[in-house]
């Protein structure tokens, strides 16, 4: 084969780029001569939207059975450096040795990281559910707690962050606590941001609903405060609260992987490369950049991609149908994602649903967790490992959200 298209990551946005370059490959029948390579860690997609959650099974699915049925190459490593003059990458096999392999076009989709800033003791006593390995600690650290005397150090967590991941941690914690301590046992869940009020970002017609699930759940907001420093007892609040604590989760903050710096051009405040309509990135011939690791326009209204896996499912299929119709002569197309949802879990309390980008609530308890489980457990799971029906969903156009 003589031209090779690089995916570097395999998670939403990289297993689809792979997908949609394959759709398109086949669609010009050039099979035999543009290669789709895949480079990374584990041939799996790790759901994170769900590392929230107290039962960790099936959040890591193999995807090798979808990659050879679309025929792309899965190289096991790490890309560490990319040569965009050169059209290179520098690949760290996991068994131990590097090569450089050249490239007609790099899609960047490595995703992004928890941010952690330098908080006194944030590093040593903190934890986070930002992978699945930082899952699956936590969850041991809570259930060992069972066998620790009761004390109010013991039955207490505090969250770090109240945007999605840090309200979905916290809600989801009394139950989770009681399932662990006894359904009796006197727990507190805190959860602070820095914010005027927590779920502020979720904008004013959700926020009554965030006030009441927190109020019934029983976790307590500690909105403009910021935690100053973590020890093995607890936290420190800006405002001097103390409180005790045997569990700190840190959920403030996202900033895209490091390989994003090495891609010339222009970067927003988290790291993004900011792509053009086709998610190119500008001053880099041959890359597309995709999911976490782009920012770039939803609309023509003023509205760009988020970090999140809903943006990444449509992302990821534009920049993978692109990097490849460039080379097999097909029309590129522009990444476009009007209609904007989402869907918050609220733990016990059910899910709050809304709609557009000022976050209209159109479904919320039992409704909203029905959806919210539904999409959850069944939409953002890898396809089937069947070539044609992948194909038919794997256009740069396809809607995610109806």
């Amino acid at each position: 084969m003589s031209q090779k298209i690089i995916v570097a990551g395999s998670g939403f946005a990289g297993l689809w780029a792979s997908i949609s370059a394959s759709r398109a490959i086949a669609l010009a029948g050039k099979e035999d001569e543009v290669e789709v390579i895949m480079v990374s860690p584990s041939p799996t997609l790790t759901i994170r939207p769900r590392l929230y959650e107290a039962l960790l099974h099936n959040m890591n699915p193999d995807v090798k059975a979808v990659l050879d049925a679309i025929g792309t190459r899965y190289i096991a490593g790490t890309v560490e450096s990319i040569d965009s003059e050169g059209k290179s990458v520098s690949i760290r096999h996991n068994d131990g040795p590097h090569e450089t392999l050249t490239y007609d076009r790099f899609v960047l989709a490595t995703g992004s990281s928890l941010f952690a800033p330098p908080v006194p003791g944030l590093a040593d006593y903190g934890f986070n559910v930002d992978t699945l390995e930082s899952a699956e600690t936590l969850d041991a650290h809570l259930k060992a707690l069972a066998n620790v005397a009761p004390s109010e150090a013991r039955n207490t967590v505090v969250v770090a962050g109240g945007g999605f991941t840090g309200l979905e941690s916290a809600t989801e914690m009394p139950e989770r606590l009681r399932a662990i301590f006894g359904a009796e046992a006197p727990i507190r869940v805190v959860i602070v941001d820095p914010a005027s009020e927590i779920g502020a970002d979720m904008g004013a017609d959700a926020l009554p609903v965030i006030r009441e699930a927190l109020d019934e759940l029983g976790v307590e907001p500690r909105p403009g405060v910021r935690v100053a420093s973590v020890d093995a007892g607890g936290v420190t609040l800006s405002d001097g609260e103390r409180i005790e604590s045997s569990t700190v989760i840190w959920a403030a903050g996202m900033r895209a992987h490091p390989l994003a710096a090495q891609v010339p051009g222009e970067h927003d405040a988290h790291g993004r490369v900011l792509g053009d309509a086709f998610l190119r990135a500008p001053e880099a011939d041959g890359i597309f950049v995709t999911g976490d690791t782009v920012k770039a326009a939803t609309d023509d209204v003023g509205n760009f991609s988020l970090m999140s896996c809903q943006h990444a499912l449509s992302l990821g299929r534009v920049a993978g149908h692109n990097a490849a119709a460039e080379l097999v002569g097909l029309p590129t197309h522009p990444y476009s994602q009007p209609k904007y949802v989402t869907c918050l879990d609220l733990g016990a309390w059910g899910a709050l649903y809304t709609e557009g980008w000022d976050r209209q609530v159109h479904l919320v308890r039992q409704d909203g967790k029905k959806l919210k489980q539904e999409i959850n457990q069944v939409w953002i799971y890898p396809p089937a490992a069947d070539r044609e029906a992948m194909f038919s969903v794997a256009n740069p156009d396809f809607v995610i959200v109806p």
